[in-house]
């Protein structure tokens, strides 16, 4: 609990805690078992800008001592958080490589987040 930041919420049942606090219980689990690897699916979906914060640092710190691999739609991540990004679509990989090599895709795009989301059109199409 202290690895992400609930020592302090440890006497609490997962119920009465918010959803960003129940995704780093969820983490917590993971971490009692000295695992190598971790995988995380839409981590930060619904969580408030200072969940958000919580949840880039707490991935940093996770990352120096493990992989963790992330399944995100969340594009204004990819530049704070993730070193990697692999793209599929319809369970074809249309991109795997660095971030910095997914942004270039998105040439003349000044916001990260923009960048992201246009370098993911470019890969997989504009959606209907």
């Amino acid at each position: 609990m202290e690895r992400v930041r609930l020592t302090e919420l440890s006497s609490r049942k997962s119920h009465q805690v918010s959803g960003g606090q129940q995704r780093r219980m969820g983490i917590a689990g993971a971490l009692t078992h000295s695992s190598e690897l971790i995988l995380m699916d839409e981590p930060t979906a619904g969580l408030d800008p200072q969940q958000r914060a919580v949840f880039r640092s707490l991935v940093e710190e996770l990352s120096k001592n493990m992989q963790v691999v992330v399944s995100t739609h969340q594009t204004e991540d990819l530049a704070d958080l993730y070193s990697h990004v692999v793209v599929l679509d319809r369970g074809t990989v249309r991109f795997q490589g660095t971030t910095g090599a997914f942004d270039a895709l998105a040439e003349g795009v000044d916001s990260p987040r923009g960048r992201a989301e246009a370098a993911y059109a470019r890969l997989v199409g504009q959606e209907a």
